[in-house]
């Protein structure tokens, strides 16, 4: 089963974003940059998501091509993800998105110290 995508602008960024949209999936690639994760492990890596959003979030990217799903007939079954040749096109738009969130976070802790000296002043 193929998902069906509805591009409404025709922008070639919401093209990515309908792959790439979700909270997890960046998350679950960018750790998956470091080769092939069983999904134990990539919960371990997400705690905050819940195992059903990893699922569906992995269903999807695979579903995209991204990433390919191996499983091993072995008992228990061995499953593991890794990128795919596609997915791992997606390497230098993980990493600047990885420095973009460095800045960001570094820029809002500043903001963030300077708010509570804000609110003595004023309050």
């Amino acid at each position: 089963m193929s998902r069906k995508y509805d591009w409404r602008t025709g922008c070639d960024v919401e093209a990515t974003l309908c792959v790439l949209g979700g909270r997890w999936k960046p998350v679950l690639l960018f750790h998956l940059l470091d080769g092939p994760k069983r999904f134990g492990e990539l919960c371990r890596l997400t705690p905050n998501a819940t195992q059903r959003m990893i699922t569906l979030q992995l269903r999807e990217l695979e579903e995209d091509g991204v990433i390919i799903r191996t499983v091993y007939p072995e008992v228990p079954p061995h499953v593991d993800y890794r990128l795919s040749e596609f997915g791992q096109t997606l390497e230098p738009l993980l990493l600047s998105m990885r420095s973009w969130g460095e800045d960001f976070k570094r820029r809002q802790s500043g903001l963030q110290s300077e708010i509570p000296e804000l609110s003595r002043e004023t309050g």
